[in-house]
């Protein structure tokens, strides 16, 4: 990074730095690294774009993310986490970032909190193996088990974005404030996500695919009774969706 700074300095025509200003110049310093690191996240999004664009099947998009090294996560995690269930499913589940046991196993949803969602999704007749699909929205794990980040979020998007349009799902289910935020590009609350069907578009598709949208199953596990509120949501999905 200070190489950087140093060119930026270089290409800007800066040859002398005053010094009697300190503070002038740790600001300067911290908006050049700033802008840098705009310019970094802006060129990996494009790149991420046009490794996307060129993917025109299921294999050929795993294979991209396995041979993609834009992010750091991808350097600390043991596997590149792609999917689960039937390819050819009607529904098509969207989830947050790996955990620890989906990192080991490389599979979305195989921890704790999987066998709680499979639990879950099987109250309605949604069965991974059968009439299920299931992915992430990023696609290693962070550190940690952390949160995303933005850019994290934003440079796996061209992927789920033609992830979405090569499955072709008549509805996908968001699972989790991350993934809910990330695809609906919404910075309202899951409380109010989930309650009421929403529209996805990106620009692979020809036209819309409805979305709603359930508590992630870690939540339940912290906050039990909420599983009553999924319950009401999973039945309002199979009578709109499913009947």
């Amino acid at each position: 990074m200070e190489e950087q700074i140093l060119k930026w300095y270089q290409q800007m025509g800066v040859n002398e730095i005053n010094l009697d200003q300190p503070g002038q110049l740790i600001k300067e310093v911290k908006q050049i690294k700033k802008a840098i690191a705009q310019h970094e996240d802006g060129d990996l999004l494009a790149k991420a774009r046009i490794i996307a664009d060129q993917c025109q099947t299921l294999e050929e998009l795993r294979q991209a993310l396995e041979n993609f090294d834009g992010l750091s996560i991808k350097k600390t995690a043991n596997n590149t986490v792609f999917s689960d269930g039937n390819p050819n499913a009607d529904i098509m589940a969207i989830g947050e970032a790996p955990g620890a046991n989906e990192d080991e196993e490389g599979i979305p949803f195989c921890g704790v909190s999987g066998k709680l969602l499979d639990q879950i999704l099987a109250s309605i007749d949604l069965i991974r193996a059968t009439n299920l699909y299931i992915t992430n929205s990023v696609f290693w794990r962070p550190p940690g088990n952390r949160r995303p980040t933005e850019e994290e979020n934003a440079v796996c998007l061209p992927f789920v974005e033609k992830h979405i349009a090569l499955v072709r799902p008549k509805l996908i289910l968001l699972v989790g404030s991350t993934s809910a935020s990330a695809l609906l590009n919404s910075t309202e609350t899951i409380s109010r996500l989930r309650s009421k069907f929403h529209q996805y578009q990106n620009r692979y598709l020809e036209s819309p695919i409805p979305v709603a949208v359930i508590f992630h199953p870690s939540y339940l596990l912290r906050q039990p009774l909420q599983k009553k509120t999924v319950w009401f949501d999973l039945l309002k999905i199979k009578k709109t969706f499913l009947m």
